[in-house]
């Protein structure tokens, strides 16, 4: 089973982003040992609780592995360094590690965090925040092109947690729906080569409620 070193969690206050509205897509590491239950990490926010927060977008994990992408990405476009990538947080990630990537980890996977039992629960569908975030308006759809969304999870088990810990697979129900299969299928348009999928998607009882209702919408 994978297991990978947790290197920093992250939390953050809602504050003004853009457009009239509020975000705690900014975060910051936190020492441990922090709380993480069932709503997410102890001292972390969520501004608008319509699209993110709640029991299954408790926690946000975004692969440190695709910041060095990014950085050269954003640099291919002429534009100036980004400091905001020196460090992790610039996703609004609770979680950061490397060697863990969306093709990687699938839907349903549990994990042990210190002492808390998280599990996936869904992709992270990117939104105009995290290109605000970097000054970068066309970066939630090369997100979404790239298939680089990163996860959420539910908690199975509340605990304590700190950076340094392991975080380590304990189980795989469903080995065949890898993160980045589902979000192509679900977000980036790819069921339209594999229709059939989204029958499996819609009663999938591991995947958020969300996204089953959004593969039962993309069947009609």
């Amino acid at each position: 089973m994978t297991a990978v070193p947790v290197f920093a969690l992250l939390a953050g206050r809602a504050r003004y982003l853009a457009r009239g509205e509020a975000s705690a897509i900014a975060k910051s590491p936190v020492a441990g040992p922090v709380k993480i239950g069932f709503l997410g990490l102890e001292g972390d926010e969520q501004a608008d609780l319509s699209v993110h927060g709640g029991p299954d977008k408790a926690l946000h994990h975004y692969p440190h592995d695709h910041y060095r992408h990014w950085h050269h990405a954003r640099r291919g476009e002429a534009r100036e360094d980004e400091p905001i990538l020196a460090a992790p947080g610039a996703f609004g990630e609770n979680i950061a590690t490397l060697g863990l990537t969306e093709d990687q980890v699938c839907i349903g996977d549990r994990f042990r965090l210190g002492r808390a039992l998280i599990e996936i629960s869904q992709g992270r569908q990117p939104c105009w925040k995290q290109g605000e975030r970097l000054q970068w308006p066309a970066l939630p759809a090369l997100m979404v092109k790239e298939r680089r969304s990163g996860w959420y999870y539910r908690v199975i088990e509340e605990g304590t947690a700190e950076p340094g810990e392991t975080l380590a697979m304990v189980a795989r129900p469903l080995p065949d729906w890898t993160v980045r299969r589902v979000f192509g299928l679900l977000i980036a348009g790819d069921h339209r080569k594999d229709p059939r999928a989204l029958a499996e998607l819609a009663d999938m009882e591991l995947l958020y409620a969300g996204w089953r209702r959004r593969a039962v919408k993309l069947m009609a």
